[in-house]
């Protein structure tokens, strides 16, 4: 039986070579800040109250981002190295046994089936901690893992302190542990700040455990990628650029045709279904659902959406926050800025605009149409260059249409206002009183011909 595991997450560092008024651990990639992808990894192996996230440079950012998930957190006040901002958690784990896992707030690639593997190597092994290691054809700047004969990590070598001969070795130090916690915190206040920065680096503890008599276990990873700390504004690039690479292989195993998978952006918490097709430069971003046998078409944008079903996004369209029913097209060039929910085969056009809308099952809106705030009955027709003017310049005020109505070209509706099922409104009219059902509404002045004005203006010039 696996034993109880503390996962402490050190994300306390301000990441100066962001060059970023921002916490380097709140930068994005794949959908989500760099914190929020180590702690839903985390999660695999712990839960959420026993993730510890050490936290300094804008706490409060980082806190109010995570405190949702239920993780505690430990501030370090002054950055003095790893080591001392292991020994900030402490107390948040007093009196907590079994294993302590040391993960980084900016290696957000570090996959939770490694995490739960590492676990299960210390749970079943005799040493006191075992660190993740990897080969890399370029090693420079990481430090050297040195082995003894039994292949237990004799020391941990700084790049800077490695003789000619461990510069050639490949094997790196990630940085990312699993410890027996008794032994943690007991050899943790043991490191000092002997070092030319007179900061306590957590590394040391390796030869603080090998003195006291205890091994420590090195497992390598596959692939290098999983350890990638971002530090730079490029790393952070192929972070995203991996995680939407792995995001697009998931999709498209579970049965989702992407063309040119190159060129689309999908966040991770992205759910698609099967013989959906995403066309080339699409977005899908955020919380959004798709659902089966939908077309998002090329170049457009969905965010934080949910779409039934059959449904079909044109080209160049942009759908946040809303909901669209099964059957429903949208597009091309439509956009439904949030608070949306369009009905079963509803129909959205070309250059149609939609804003805290609810428009039903089967209506339609074919070009040109603004509707904010407004309430569309099923199989309703609303003409080109409706728009309804819901803001009097101090508040918003809803129109209601019901259903089977028809709304001429060119009308103005003035809210609030109520327009019956069944009526008419003629094209060109200013709306601004109530309309009964099955009624006709004309809001226009009479046209007026005179014969020969033209004529005569011209002969005056």
């Amino acid at each position: 039986m696996r034993p109880s595991v503390s996962v402490v997450i050190l994300a306390a560092g301000l990441g100066t070579r962001m060059k970023s008024k921002r916490a380097k651990v709140l930068h994005r990639a794949g959908g989500l800040s760099l914190i929020e992808h180590v702690v839903r990894a985390a999660r695999r192996i712990a839960d959420a109250s026993n993730i510890t996230v050490v936290v300094g440079h804008q706490a409060e950012e980082v806190e109010r981002l995570l405190s949702p998930v239920g993780v505690q957190f430990a501030r370090q006040t002054e950055q003095k190295g790893t080591g001392h901002a292991v020994m900030a958690s402490r107390d948040s784990l007093a009196g907590r046994g079994g294993l302590v896992v040391i993960l980084y707030g900016d290696c957000p690639l570090i996959s939770p089936a490694t995490l739960e593997e590492l676990v299960d190597r210390q749970a079943s092994g005799a040493a006191a901690a075992t660190v993740i290691t990897t080969q890399l054809d370029d090693p420079s700047g990481y430090g050297r893992m040195i082995f003894d004969a039994h292949g237990n990590v004799e020391a941990i070598v700084e790049h800077k302190a490695a003789t000619p001969e461990q510069l050639k070795i490949r094997f790196i130090n990630s940085g990312i542990y699993c410890f027996r916690a008794e032994l943690l915190w007991k050899h943790i206040p043991e490191i000092r700040p002997d070092n030319a920065a007179q900061e306590y680096y957590l590394t040391d503890i390796v030869q603080i455990l090998k003195c006291a008599g205890h091994q420590v276990a090195a497992m390598d990873v596959a692939d290098a990628r999983e350890l990638l700390g971002i530090n730079t504004r490029a790393e952070l690039a192929d972070a995203d650029r991996i995680f939407r690479e792995r995001k697009v292989q998931e999709l498209m195993r579970d049965g989702v045709t992407i063309e040119k998978p190159e060129t689309v952006t999908i966040d991770l918490c992205v759910t698609v279904g099967p013989d959906t097709v995403i066309e080339p430069f699409a977005q899908i971003l955020g919380q959004s659902e798709i659902g089966e046998d939908c077309r998002i078409g090329s170049c457009s944008i969905i965010k934080d959406s949910v779409l039934a079903s059959s449904v079909e996004i044109a080209p160049f369209v942009s759908v946040v926050d809303s909901r669209i029913e099964s059957g429903a097209q949208i597009g091309p060039f439509a956009r439904l800025r949030g608070g949306n929910s369009v009905g079963a085969k509803a129909r959205i056009g070309n250059f149609v605009e939609l804003k805290n809308t609810k428009f039903g099952a089967g209506a339609k809106a074919n070009h040109l149409a603004y509707l904010g705030d407004a309430e569309v009955g099923a199989h309703t027709n609303v003409g080109a260059g409706t728009i309804t003017c819901n803001y009097d310049g101090v508040a918003k005020h809803r129109t209601r249409i019901g259903r089977d109505a028809f709304v001429g070209s060119n009308s103005t509706l003035v809210a609030p206002l109520e327009i019956g099922d069944g009526s008419y409104i003629g094209a060109g009219s200013v709306i601004t009183d109530p309309v009964p059902p099955d009624a006709l509404a004309l809001g226009r002045t009479r046209q007026v011909v005179k014969e020969g004005w033209a004529l005569k203006r011209k002969a005056k010039k």
